[in-house]
């Protein structure tokens, strides 16, 4: 096979040319012919060189499978495909970008795959060779779908050898299925085509004396220029971050689910002492018997406390006190440490109300409760007034034993409240408004909130102004 190429030193370009006539000189002979002419007028220095490479392995073939097996390799990599996709570049040489979409006319040419914001671009880009486009080089790339990247469907990533990594996406997966397809097989056909002894042309620099390796060839002599270590560490290591990022997120799930499944349930813990149950957002039952009481202690000492000294209050319970030192007590009763409310740091009534409120509000079942919230509605909705006295009075006698001593000491308490409603400005209406979403709600918030809201306030009103007919008289 004869190859000839013309070497420019100024622009050295390897030029494939069809001698005119084929010259077959003996195995193992190379035939070198060099001309070079200096002008006085400025001509440039011209080499031609003409070599001969002889087959080991088969007899001599003619010229024109040289050509053959080029033109096909163009046919192969070199045919365009363009289309409006969607891109976004989540990775430049391995440091993490922020993900922005944008669509833009995409074109599949030779070993690049170039970015145009609108196809008149790409025209641009013809009639300017020298223009620069944005191209990814899809040598040694990987190209794989992906649905952790994106929350888009359709979706497949390309990353490079530099370690930047792009995302194309199309609503219609015919579509990117035929892209994915099309530069995966063009960056395969690379790797076949870069790789020697695999039975085609090998593409190597455009010097004017080196060959293109054949089969048989010992390709080994040749010495490419490889890049520095440090380079070629700070590429693998960029690679390998970016293509292994998926199967490390995959890892870390893996082993957290392990770690779920494993960890033992909050009642074993607490069967074996590890975890007590804090007397904020302990069920009633539990934190009674776990106290040996029907009311709980820190309800008493809050009530308590209020009647000693916060009774003439201006807006007692209606007030909201400072949040932090709510808190802090907060806190303190968890710990079950001994606490005086008489302290000066609780010198402000309205934090002791103020966390009360709190404790009746983060009960996992409230003081009335789930199965008896549409039953206490249904009372209520009674327009005798004796009859709705007896409704409501049989249902609170039905009522567990924490809940029905806590409900009476409460109500009892806010009827005394009431009685200094000239120096506190409280009035039933106002009360009722505080303790009503505090006191009930209902399991599910089928119903309307607003109507669900009226019936609570109406309840807690009307079981206040009839306290000692509903509970009896209060116990010494």
């Amino acid at each position: 096979i004869l190859l000839t190429g013309t070497v420019n030193k100024q622009n050295p370009i390897l030029t494939m040319q069809k001698p005119p006539a084929l010259v077959l000189p003996p195995p193992g002979s190379v035939s070198m012919r060099i001309k070079s002419a200096n002008a006085n007028t400025g001509e440039r220095l011209s080499q031609t060189k003409s070599m001969v490479i002889p087959d080991l392995d088969t007899p001599s073939k003619p010229v024109s499978s040289l050509y053959f097996n080029l033109n096909k390799f163009s046919k192969e990599l070199l045919l365009p495909a363009w289309e409006y996709l969607n891109k976004a570049k989540i990775s430049d040489g391995g440091k993490k970008l922020r993900k922005n979409w944008t669509t833009c006319w995409v074109v599949l040419c030779s070993n690049e795959l170039h970015f145009y914001k609108e196809q008149k671009q790409e025209e641009l880009a013809k009639l300017k060779p020298g223009g620069k486009t944005d191209g990814v080089d899809l040598c040694d790339a990987v190209i794989e779908w992906t649905t952790e990247k994106s929350s888009r469907k359709n979706v497949f990533q390309i990353t490079t050898r530099s370690g930047d990594e792009f995302l194309l996406q199309s609503d219609d997966y015919a579509t990117i299925s035929k892209w994915h397809d099309a530069i995966k097989r063009a960056v395969g056909r690379l790797v076949s085509y870069a790789r020697p002894g695999a039975g085609k042309a090998t593409l190597v620099r455009s010097n004017s004396t080196e060959c293109l390796p054949r089969r048989g060839y010992d390709s080994t002599k040749i010495k490419a220029k490889e890049p520095k270590p440090e380079h070629r560490r700070s590429i693998m290591f960029k690679l390998n971050y970016s293509a292994s990022d998926s199967a490390d997120k995959n890892g870390v799930k893996n082993r957290l689910k392990k770690f779920i499944s494993r960890r033992p349930s909050m009642k074993t813990l607490q069967e074996k002492g590890l975890i007590k149950d804090c007397v904020f957002g302990c069920h009633m039952l539990t934190l009674c018997q776990r106290e040996g009481t029907t009311v709980p202690r820190f309800v008493q000492m809050c009530v308590t406390e209020v009647e000693k000294r916060g009774l003439e209050a201006d807006g007692i319970y209606r007030v909201s006190g400072n949040l932090s030192t709510i808190q802090k007590l907060r806190f303190l009763v968890d710990q079950e440490e001994t606490l005086n409310l008489g302290d000066s740091q609780w010198e402000d009534i309205h934090v002791i109300t103020g966390a009360l409120k709190m404790f009746f509000r983060e009960l996992p079942e409230p003081l009335f409760p789930f199965r008896f919230f549409d039953l206490f509605v249904e009372a209520i909705k009674t327009k005798e007034q004796k009859q709705k006295i007896q409704s409501l009075k049989k249902l609170v006698h039905q009522l567990p034993k924490p809940n029905h001593n806590t409900m009476k000491l409460l109500f009892h308490h806010l009827q005394r409240v009431l009685t200094k409603s000239r120096q506190n400005l409280m009035s039933s209406q106002g009360v009722s408004i505080v303790f009503g979403p505090t006191l009930m709600w209902p399991e599910l918030d089928a119903g309307n909130m607003a109507v669900n809201m009226v019936y609570q306030n109406q309840i807690v009103e009307f079981l206040l102004l009839e306290c000692v007919e509903i509970f009896g008289p209060e116990d010494k």
